[in-house]
C-alpha cells in the first residue's frame, strides 16, 4: 500500500486534535435499522447531521420511488419525516441525495435532484417535526440559467445566506455556483464553462477567510474536475486540475483542518480504486494514500463519500465496494486515517451472505456529540433497501457548534448532551451569557474580548469541550 510521508507535516494538527479526545478503546460495530421501504430506501451518497434535538438527520433517494427525510434517535429509532413527491407532478421534489444542512434557526435545508414545478430540481427546508416548504425550483426560465440538477447539499456561510452547486445549467449548461436566502431569492454567482470545471457534485465548504471551496467531477484542463475557489461575489479561481497524478472523480466534498489545508477523497487513482488527497489554500496538491493496491483490494475501492475529523485526530471514512468479496466487487469498508499516514481498515461490511449489516456506503460517516460515528450503506440490510450503522471508538462526549463562527455580540447554538443545569460557558477562557435551551441545545452569546478557541462547557456530569475552535470574526 502506498503513503506518502509529506503528510506527516500536517501531523502537529491531529496531535493536538488527539490530546482532546479519550484513548480509543476497540471499536464495535453495529446495524440500528434496517429500512424496508416504506421507511425509506437508499440514503444514497448522505451523511448525517445532528438537530437541536440531539436527533440525527438525513435523506434517502427513493421512498415510494421519489426519497424521504428521516429522523433518527441515537439508539435507533427511526421516524419517517416527509416523503418527496407527495404532491401531484412532484412539485414538491424527488430524489435528495447529499443529506441535510442545519440552519441557525433550528430547521433542516436541502437539496432535490429532480422534480419542483419544473422538473429539474428544488431548494427545500424541512422542521425537525417534517413540515417542509419548497423555497425554490431551478430551471425557472427556458435553458435554466438559474442552473439545474442540484446534486450537491448547501452550506449555510457565517452571513446567514445559503451557498450550493447544481451540476446542469446555468449560462453554458455546465452548471453554477449560487447563493440563495431562506426567503428563496437565487442569485447564479458562477457558471462553469469547462475549461474551469463542469458538473459539481459536492457540498461546498466555507474556509476560515470567508470563502468557499468545491469541487468539479469533470472539466478542467485535465478534464477530470476540479478544485475551485470561490469569493462570496462569485469570483472563482481554479486550485487544481485533477487528471495528473492524483486521480480523477471528486465526488465528495473538502474538510479544512486546523493546518489550514483541506482534505478529501477521490474515485480514482494509480489504480482506481481511490485517493486520500491534500491541498494547500493556495493550491499545492499532495496525494497521501492510494487504495487498493493489494489484490482484491482489502481496504476498500471506489471512495465517493467526504472525510470527518474524530475527535482522536484521525481522519474517518467510507469505501463503497472492496473489503469483503461477498459482493461483485466488494462490499464496501470504513476506515480511519492517521497522522503517520497509516490506514486501518475499521470494518469490512457483509461477512456473510445475506448482508444483514448492509453494503455498499456511499455516505460518509458523523461524530455526534455522545462521541459516537453513525454512517449509512445504500443497500442491504434485512429489508434490502439500506441500513443506518454506528461505530463505537470509545471516545467521550463532546460539544459542536451550529455554526462554528461569529462576531463579539453574535449568539450561536451548541450541541451536546447532559446541558440541564449547565454553570458556566467560554469561549478560550473568556466566559460567554448563555441560556439552556434544552438538555442538548444550549444558546451563547460571543462575549467582549473573546478570541478564536475551543469552548468549553461545565455541566453537572463534568466539562465537555469542542471538537473544533470557535472563530472570532472580526
Amino acid at each position: 500500500m502506498t503513503t506518502l510521508s509529506t503528510w506527516k507535516k500536517a501531523g502537529a494538527i491531529f496531535l493536538l486534535f488527539a490530546a482532546m479526545g479519550i484513548a480509543a478503546k476497540a471499536q464495535t460495530f453495529n446495524s440500528l435499522v434496517s429500512f424496508d421501504g416504506t421507511d425509506g430506501s437508499e440514503p444514497e451518497y448522505v451523511t448525517l447531521v445532528q438537530g437541536w434535538d440531539g436527533n440525527l438527520y438525513g435523506t434517502t433517494s427513493n421512498a415510494g420511488g421519489a426519497g424521504s427525510v428521516f429522523k433518527i434517535t441515537r439508539d435507533g429509532l427511526l421516524t419517517s419525516l416527509y416523503s418527496f413527491c407527495s404532491q401531484p407532478k412532484c412539485v414538491d421534489g424527488e430524489y435528495a441525495l447529499p443529506g441535510l444542512a442545519l440552519g441557525t434557526n433550528g430547521n433542516l435545508y436541502g437539496t432535490t435532484a429532480e422534480g419542483g414545478a419544473n422538473g429539474l430540481g428544488t431548494i427545500f427546508e424541512v422542521t425537525q417535526t417534517g413540515s417542509l416548504t419548497t423555497i425554490y425550483s431551478f430551471c425557472v426560465q427556458p435553458g435554466c440559467p438559474d442552473g439545474s440538477f442540484p446534486n450537491g447539499g448547501l452550506v449555510q456561510a457565517a452571513n446567514g445566506t445559503l451557498y450550493g452547486t447544481t451540476a446542469g445549467g446555468g449560462a453554458n449548461g455546465l452548471g453554477t455556483v449560487f447563493r440563495i436566502s431562506k426567503a428563496g431569492a437565487l442569485t447564479t454567482l458562477h457558471s462553469f464553462e469547462g475549461s474551469d470545471g463542469s458538473s459539481p457534485a459536492a457540498t461546498l465548504v466555507e474556509t476560515n477567510d470567508g470563502d468557499f471551496l468545491g469541487t468539479a467531477l469533470k472539466g478542467g484542463v485535465g478534464s477530470d474536475g476540479t478544485v475551485f475557489k470561490i469569493t462570496p461575489g462569485g469570483k472563482l479561481t481554479t486550485l487544481h486540475n485533477f487528471g495528473s497524478g492524483g486521480g480523477p472523480y471528486p465526488w465528495a466534498p473538502l474538510i479544512q483542518l486546523r493546518d489550514g489545508n483541506f482534505y478529501g477523497t477521490l474515485n480514482g487513482g494509480p489504480s482506481g480504486g481511490g485517493t486520500i488527497y491534500r491541498i494547500t489554500p493556495s493550491g499545492v496538491f499532495t496525494a497521501l494514500y492510494y487504495f487498493c493496491q493489494q489484490s482484491g483490494c482489502p481496504d476498500g475501492s471506489d471512495v465517493v463519500a467526504p472525510l470527518d475529523l474524530g475527535t482522536d485526530g484521525n481522519l474517518y471514512g467510507t469505501t463503497v465496494t472492496g473489503g469483503n468479496l461477498t459482493c461483485f466487487g466488494g462490499c464496501g469498508t470504513v476506515f480511519n486515517f492517521a497522522s503517520t499516514g497509516k490506514l486501518t481498515t475499521l470494518y469490512r461490511f457483509c461477512p456473510e451472505a445475506g448482508c444483514i449489516d448492509g453494503f455498499s456506503p456511499t455516505g460518509g460517516l458523523f461524530q455526534a456529540t455522545n462521541g459516537l460515528f453513525y454512517g449509512t450503506t445504500t443497500l442491504g440490510g434485512a429489508g434490502r433497501d439500506g441500513t443506518i450503522f454506528v461505530l463505537d471508538m470509545g471516545l467521550g462526549p463532546f460539544v459542536a457548534f451550529v455554526r462554528n463562527s461569529g462576531k463579539v455580540g453574535q449568539t450561536g447554538g451548541i450541541l451536546g448532551q447532559g446541558f440541564t443545569g449547565t454553570t458556566s460557558v467560554s469561549l478560550n477562557g473568556t466566559p460567554a451569557s448563555f441560556t439552556v435551551v434544552s438538555d442538548t441545545f444550549i444558546k451563547a452569546t460571543v462575549p467582549p474580548g473573546a478570541t478564536t478557541g475551543f469552548v468549553t462547557v461545565v455541566t453537572p456530569s463534568g466539562t465537555l469541550t469542542s471538537n473544533v475552535p470557535f472563530r472570532v470574526l472580526p
